[in-house]
Order: C-alpha cells, then sequence, then structure tokens
C-alpha cells in the first residue's frame, strides 16, 4: 500500500488504537460520559478512514491529482478536532471544535464523493 491510502490506513490504525485504550480507561474508571466521543473517534477515525484507505488502494489511479490531499487534510482534520470538540460540547464547553471538526469531516466526506464520481466517469480501461 503506498500513497494516500497508506496514510489514511496508518491514520486509521492511530485512531483505532487511541480508540481501544480511551474505551479501557472508561471501563476501568466506570466512567462512560465521554463515550459518545469514544465512538465518534471509532466511527470517523477507524471505520471512515479505512473506507478511504481501501478505497484508494483498490483505485490507485483515484490517488491522482491535489483532490485526494486536500481530502486527506479534510478527514484529518475533521478527526482531530471533531473528537476534542464533542468532549468540549459534553462538558458544556464551548462548541466551536466540534462544529469545524463536524464541517471538515462533512467536507471530506464530500470530498470522497468527487473522488469516487471523477473515477466512476472515466471511461473503462481495456485490458
Amino acid at each position: 500500500m503506498r500513497g494516500i491510502a497508506f496514510y489514511f490506513l496508518c491514520a486509521a490504525i492511530i485512531a483505532v488504537l487511541v480508540g481501544m485504550a480511551w474505551g479501557i480507561q472508561m471501563s476501568a474508571a466506570g466512567d462512560h460520559k465521554l463515550s459518545g466521543a469514544h465512538a465518534h473517534l471509532n466511527l470517523v477515525g477507524w471505520v471512515t478512514l479505512s473506507i478511504f484507505a481501501f478505497y484508494y488502494h483498490l483505485v490507485p489511479e483515484a490517488q491522482a491529482g491535489g483532490l485526494p490531499k486536500l481530502h486527506l487534510a479534510c478527514a484529518l482534520g475533521g478527526v482531530v478536532l471533531l473528537v476534542p470538540g464533542i468532549v468540549m460540547a459534553i462538558q458544556g464547553q464551548d462548541m466551536t471544535l466540534a462544529k469545524i471538526g463536524s464541517t471538515l469531516t462533512l467536507a471530506s466526506m464530500v470530498l470522497f464523493l468527487i473522488v469516487v464520481l471523477r473515477q466512476g466517469m472515466q471511461p473503462p480501461v481495456a485490458v
């Protein structure tokens, strides 16, 4: 695995490792009030980033150009801001990080749709 796919997969693995450790910590402490943020880390961080990684791996020509790099930046920024933003919102603090992270996560998915559509509209390659 190379290129953007590799970066998405590494980020996904880091997210799930942090999510697993956080889940163990919450369980050991008996305090699950941040479980919503934990769930978003696992879903947006592990699952979504992994799906992006495997798409780019299976369709390597989709990695061409600047759009996939922008996609990676939005996706990573989304996870990095969304999860602590949710923690802050649960604790009754400012919701700005959650809003920015949510917007970046949504933008990342829109960019992914554009990448997939752009690739899907290419004429088939003769084998």
